[in-house]
């Protein structure tokens, strides 16, 4: 099959080229833009308990847009100190002067009494009824607002910032315009400087970007018009990671194309025959490990949150377009220029020693058993960390960077006011048969309420229209992103509320801790779905492709123990060294994604190529020592350049790509230098003939010849 995609490719390159712009115009013309989005509600399924109270609370209080403020100016003096009686005046008047402005989409700015502590005195800003929270244009909204609370204290001993949902929506765009920028320059510049180094050549260096722009277009429009037909909306981290993808795991796919093409020419073949026999060779690898990381994404569809359901499938479509561009674009460019894509080095003629690589293999070869033991004993200890990873759910605070405006002001907030304030919770009670709740049971239930442990306060009820339906406000004694505040909603308050619901009334309590808690228990439950279904697809992806039922079971244990020792190293750099509460969520899911995925890549490219060495007659220690030297080179340079790929997400500036891009690019390093390299080769030699049963996956083939391929004389045209 990939032979003829070969053959076809080469003879017709013009015709794939311009059917590949064809579809990149058209694509670009339809797709509409990419959306995307923070908010952690819009993550979780309608029967979890916090969308109840979300969804309850907006049909009993249509007139609430949230209880939570859209926007809080906080405001302190310069040098700390507290807040005078002319400061307060100058606060009430500022209140006065953002209702007047008119900001679109905000109302019932109102100025709150300074703290207690007299420190800090905050204007709250609420929405206009009618106003979609999610609005995009908000962050107008809040940006208007800035620039006009700033004007006003300009020249006085007072210092604004403002916070609040919209504000943290405005900053994480910034943030993650910021972080595409700084992502894709260093992304770019790395594989450049790197392919430049392996190959000499600015026209090999710059093939794959400009390849991989144009598949990016293609890739993110598709994904955008799957988004819209689906009803599918990522998280707002989607744009960067695509990037990083896109351009890491399609150098990938090209290295191991040009690695069998250089190869084939150092071996007298002519280049388009060396193009067609590389697609026979790589194809197989190519789309094998492409097929895993597809599968391993769409697994991603089984989740319970909607930000795994679409992130999965659009991380699958470009991984998709990535492995066809890889087996028919970049052939039919570089059939085009023949041995020039090499231009101005001749070093493809020559075969490199390989000294290192050589050494390697042979030592491996002789001591399997020795080095199977060392990396097998480094991953399991590396893994012993994972059991402390501790999950953050804070979505919004880690997609911003510790400077960002919003989170500097809420730490200043906190100087004055309970930290519950700033996220208060919600208790929605509400009738369950249609009758009016009798509101002598209301102060009773809110003081029981108020008792419950993590409780700081409770509001006075807020009765609906109809009086089916009464809203408490709760302010918790902990801050709303802790463990501790996350205790307490899932056990004391939740239970009190629940226990204490008046006859014919039920309780759901809402509010950002109750999202998060709800997070924690969908996160769980994806866990146990989602990690085994890849797992199993990846091996029956395995099964096929090596004809064993034996070798994907011991090569799927070494992705899991990669998977491990890469959390574990995260949860040591992040949590032990660096003192952090805890790490985003959703990491563990990327990293197997990740790992398992792109550690099953540089697997397959090193078994097959061990499979290939065995066909040829070799032992199983002869066969894995001659394959880490001939795909050892290819699998470092791919290594290397997708983890610097993944490092520059470090370079994002949030919480959320830092630990990101050290995990998932420390994983690749593991994957590539000790799974593939190092572990599955010596299991292989160890296990010999055994490795491949039922199959006979290491007998050489009849009709599987490495002469050169049949093209006819007038198709070989492009000459040294």
């Amino acid at each position: 099959m990939f032979g003829s995609l070969g053959r076809y490719v080469v003879r017709h390159p013009w015709q794939v080229i311009l059917a590949w712009i064809v579809l990149a115009v058209a694509v670009v013309a339809l797709a509409p833009p990419l959306q995307s989005t923070s908010d952690e509600a819009d993550f979780l399924p309608r029967d979890y308990e916090s969308i109840k109270a979300l969804e309850a609370q907006a049909d009993a209080f249509p007139e609430l847009a949230d209880t939570e403020p859209a926007a809080i100016v906080v405001i302190d003096r310069e040098d700390g100190e507290p807040l005078t009686d002319e400061d307060s005046a100058a606060v009430e008047a500022l209140a006065e002067d953002l209702s007047a402005a008119d900001i679109e989409h905000l109302a019932d700015i109102t100025a709150n009494p300074p703290s207690e502590n007299g420190v800090v005195q905050t204007i709250t800003a609420g929405l206009t009824e009618g106003t979609d929270p999610f609005d995009t244009t908000l962050t107008d909204s809040a940006k208007e607002l800035r620039e006009q609370a700033k004007d006003a204290v300009e020249g006085t001993d007072l210092r604004v910032g403002v916070t609040g949902s919209i504000a943290q929506n405005l900053d994480a765009e910034e943030a993650a315009s910021g972080a595409e920028a700084a992502v894709g320059v260093a992304t770019i510049g790395l594989i450049v400087v790197l392919l430049l180094i392996i190959f000499r050549s600015p026209i090999v260096a710059l093939l794959p970007i400009v390849v991989i722009t144009i598949i990016s277009q293609v890739a993110t429009g598709l994904i955008s018009i799957a988004n819209e037909a689906f009803g599918l909306q990522a998280d707002s981290s989607i744009t960067v990671i695509l990037i990083v993808v896109l351009f890491g795991i399609g150098t990938d796919y090209i290295l191991f194309l040009m690695f069998r093409y250089r190869e084939r020419l150092r071996e007298g073949e002519e280049p388009k025959a060396a193009m067609v026999h590389a697609i026979e060779r790589a194809g197989e690898a190519i789309a094998s490990a492409g097929g895993a990381v597809i599968v391993a994404f769409l697994a991603l569809v089984l989740s319970s949150l909607s930000i795994f359901r679409s992130i999965g499938p659009a991380l699958a479509i470009a991984v998709a377009v990535t492995v066809v561009a890889a087996l028919t674009l970049i052939p039919a460019v570089v059939s085009l220029l023949g041995t020039k894509v090499f231009w101005p080095s001749k070093a493809w003629k020559k075969e490199p020693k390989g000294a290192r690589f050589a050494a390697v293999g042979d030592s491996l070869g002789r001591h399997p058993g020795r080095f199977a033991l060392a990396s097998g004993l480094l991953l399991a200890v590396l893994a012993i960390f994972a059991f402390g990873f501790k999950p953050s759910f804070d979505f919004s605070q880690m997609s911003l960077p510790d400077d960002a405006e919003s989170m500097v002001a809420s730490e200043r907030m906190l100087e004055g006011y309970p930290a519950g304030a700033t996220a208060p919770q919600t208790v929605l009670l509400r009738s369950t048969d249609g009758e009016p709740i009798a509101q002598d049971e209301l102060a009773p239930f809110g003081s029981a309420l108020g008792e419950a442990e993590g409780v700081a306060q409770v509001a006075d009820p807020i009765p609906s229209a109809d009086g089916t339906a009464a809203l408490f406000i709760v302010t918790l004694d902990d801050d709303p992103m802790s463990d501790a505040a996350m205790e307490n909603v899932e056990g004391p308050i939740r239970t009190t509320a629940h226990d204490g619901a008046p006859d014919g009334a039920e309780a759901l309590v809402g509010g950002t801790t109750s999202i998060f808690v709800d997070l924690q228990d969908a996160m769980v439950r994806d866990y146990s779905v989602v990690f085994p279904v890849a797992a199993l697809l990846i091996m029956v992806i395995l099964a096929v492709l090596l004809r064993s039922l034996v070798a994907p079971l011991y090569l799927m244990a070494s992705v899991g123990l990669g998977f491990g020792a890469t959390l574990g190293a995260t949860v040591l750099v992040f949590q032990v060294f660096k003192g952090e509460d805890g790490l985003i969520f959703m990491l563990p899911i990327y990293i197997y994604l990740f790992v398992v995925a792109l550690g099953t890549d540089y697997n397959i490219l090193m078994i097959a190529r061990l499979r290939e060495e065995s066909r040829q007659g070799k032992s199983p220690h002869d066969a894995a020592a001659w394959a880490v030297r001939h795909a050892g080179p290819t699998i470092a340079a791919a290594g290397l350049i997708l983890a610097g790929s993944f490092a520059a997400l470090m370079l994002g500036g949030n919480p959320l790509l830092v630990s990101m891009g050290f995990a998932i690019s420390f994983g690749i390093l593991v994957a590539a230098f000790v799974m593939s390299m190092f572990f599955t080769p010596s299991l292989t030699a160890l296990l010999g003939h055994t490795a491949w049963w039922p199959g006979h996956g290491d007998q050489a083939r009849p009709d599987e010849t490495d002469d050169p391929v049949d093209l006819a004389p007038e198709e070989l045209t492009q000459k040294e």
